[in-house]
């Protein structure tokens, strides 16, 4: 896959992938570093293959609702999902604000030991079975996405700091 049609994401954390994985997955957390700047409040979580992350981020007076099926969990180290925009009954829909952008997108994220310690994350998302409108626009959007991507690590960031105690 060529790179326009990928954001790819890269990050050392100063963490043990225990650590970072428990950070990444574990709702009281992802309510915090998911979506900064809006209440994210999770809905279900349930960490298996077949198993779906229900996340609602609300604004002042509006909500956005979306959902990912997990593919494969492999604790500490990998998590594979599909992720979507849905409606407040978990199905998928057309981003509101944005039409183009692919309904579906394919994530993976890998948390490998480094040597000093901590841990690399890489971050793959890419458009699943989208239209060539959509990988357009979604190859239109790749320079912008790492802002809201690297708030949310910089929260991460935080939170291992204090799970390190």
């Amino acid at each position: 896959m060529s790179d326009k049609t990928q954001f790819i994401l890269e990050r050392r954390f100063d963490a043990s992938p225990d650590l970072v994985w428990e950070a990444w997955t574990d709702e009281k957390h992802q309510s915090r570093w998911y979506g900064p700047g809006v209440e994210t409040v999770v809905h279900a979580n349930e960490l298996a293959p077949g198993g779906s992350w229900l996340v609602e981020m609300k604004g002042d007076g509006w909500s956005a609702f979306q959902r990912a099926d997990y593919i494969e969990t492999v604790a500490p180290s990998r998590l594979v999902f599909l992720q979507s925009m849905t409606d407040a009954d978990w199905k998928t829909i057309v981003n509101p604000k944005m039409p183009d952008w692919p309904r579906v997108m394919h994530t993976e994220i890998t948390f490998t030991p480094a040597p000093d310690g901590g841990t690399d994350m890489r971050l793959v998302w890419t458009p699943h079975e989208a239209s060539e409108e959509e990988r357009a626009f979604f190859a239109g959007a790749l320079e912008g996405l790492g802002q809201g991507w690297g708030m949310g690590m910089d929260i991460l960031d935080e939170i291992l700091a204090g799970l390190k105690g």
